[in-house]
C-alpha cells in the first residue's frame, strides 16, 4: 500500500505562518486593540471605547497633516508616473531605437537604493537657504539680487512641500520607468510595426496600443504609489528645519509618531486605523474608477439576469 506523504508537506511551511502570525497578524490586532484604550507604556491599558477615534475625527491637526500628505503626494503622483511614461515612450519608440536600455534602467532605479537619511542629508544641503547649491547657483546666475532675496526651500511651506514632491519622484520614478518598460517590451511588437504602417502617430500608438494592454500595470503602480503616498514618513520628517514649514511638513505618519514619541499609543494606534480606513476606501474607489466598463458591463449583465428571471417566472 502506497503511504500519503501529502500531510508532510505542512510541516515545512509551517514556520513560515508560526513567523506570519506572530509579527504580522498579532501587532495588527493588538494595535487594534490598543485603539480602544488609554495606554501610556506602563500598567494596563484602560478600555475608553470609540474615545480615540472621535477624538481623531474632530483633531484639526489631524486633518491638516492628511492634507499635507495629499499635496506632497499628488504632485509627487503626477511628475512620478509622467516622468516614466515619457521615457518610456522614448525608450520603446521603433523609430529611435535607443540603446544602452541595461544602463538607463541602473542609472534611473539608483536613487531608489539610496537610504531616506542619506537622501534627506544631500538634499538639506543642496537647498539650504542660505548656504545651500541651489541658491548659490542662482545668485551666481543674477536670478536673485541678493542673499536676502533667495527662497527658502525648506523653511517656506510651499517650496518645502514642492520640493519633497521633486524628491520623492526623483526616487521612485525608477521603479515606475521599469516596470512600464518591461510590460512594454511584453506587448507584440507586429502590433505595434502594424499601427505604424497604418499610419499611427507616437502619441496614438501610446494611447491607444500600449497603455491599454498594460492597464494591469499601471492600476498596480497606481494603487502601490497610493499606498505608499499616504504613508510617507521619512523625508519630510528628516527634512524639517527651524522655519514654519515643520507644519506644512508634518505627515499623517509624522503626526502618528508624534503622539507615539509622547507614549500616547493608544490614540497613535486610532490615527494608524483611520489612516488605513482612509486608504482602503480611495483604493476601492481608483479600482472602480479604472475599472469601470468591467463594474458597468458586470452591473447590465445582472440587471439582465434579474429581468429573464422575473419573465420566467411570469410565464409560469
Amino acid at each position: 500500500m502506497e503511504k500519503n506523504y501529502s500531510k508532510y508537506g505542512y510541516w515545512y511551511i509551517l514556520p513560515f505562518f508560526i513567523i506570519f502570525i506572530i509579527f504580522s497578524i498579532y501587532p495588527i490586532y493588538y494595535t487594534l486593540y490598543l485603539s480602544f484604550t488609554y495606554y501610556r507604556g506602563t500598567g494596563s491599558p484602560d478600555w475608553v471605547g470609540l474615545r480615540n477615534y472621535v477624538w481623531v475625527l474632530e483633531d484639526r491637526k489631524f486633518y491638516l497633516s492628511l492634507a499635507n500628505t495629499i499635496r506632497i503626494w499628488g504632485v509627487n503622483i503626477v511628475l512620478q508616473l509622467g516622468t516614466a511614461l515619457f521615457l518610456v515612450m522614448i525608450f520603446s519608440d521603433l523609430k529611435y531605437k535607443l540603446k544602452g536600455l541595461k544602463m538607463f534602467r541602473i542609472i534611473f532605479y539608483l536613487p531608489n537604493l539610496i537610504a531616506a537619511a542619506s537622501v534627506a542629508i544631500l538634499f538639506s544641503q543642496l537647498l539650504d537657504k542660505y548656504y545651500g547649491v541651489v541658491n548659490t547657483m542662482l545668485l551666481r546666475f543674477g536670478i536673485f539680487d541678493s542673499i536676502n532675496d533667495v527662497i527658502g526651500w525648506l523653511t517656506e511651506a510651499l517650496y518645502a512641500q514642492l520640493s519633497v514632491s521633486l524628491i520623492q519622484t526623483w526616487m521612485w520614478f525608477g521603479n515606475s520607468f521599469i516596470l512600464f518598460m518591461a510590460s512594454i517590451q511584453a506587448v507584440n511588437k507586429e502590433t505595434i510595426e502594424a499601427s505604424v504602417i497604418d499610419g499611427a502617430n507616437r502619441f496614438q500608438i501610446l494611447t491607444k496600443i500600449k497603455l491599454p494592454l498594460i492597464k494591469p500595470i499601471l492600476i498596480y503602480v497606481g494603487i502601490t504609489s497610493l499606498i505608499g503616498g499616504l504613508q510617507l514618513f521619512d523625508v519630510p520628517y528628516l527634512l524639517q528645519d527651524t522655519g514654519h514649514a515643520n507644519e506644512a511638513l508634518t505627515t499623517v505618519i509624522g503626526y502618528l509618531f508624534s503622539h507615539f514619541s509622547k507614549q500616547n499609543y493608544g490614540y497613535a494606534a486610532a490615527i494608524a486605523f483611520v489612516l488605513f480606513v482612509i486608504i482602503f476606501i480611495v483604493s476601492m474607489f481608483f479600482l472602480l474608477v479604472v475599472n469601470f466598463d468591467k463594474v458597468k458591463a458586470f452591473s447590465a449583465k445582472r440587471q439582465q439576469e434579474r429581468l429573464e428571471k422575473k419573465l420566467n417566472m411570469e410565464v409560469k
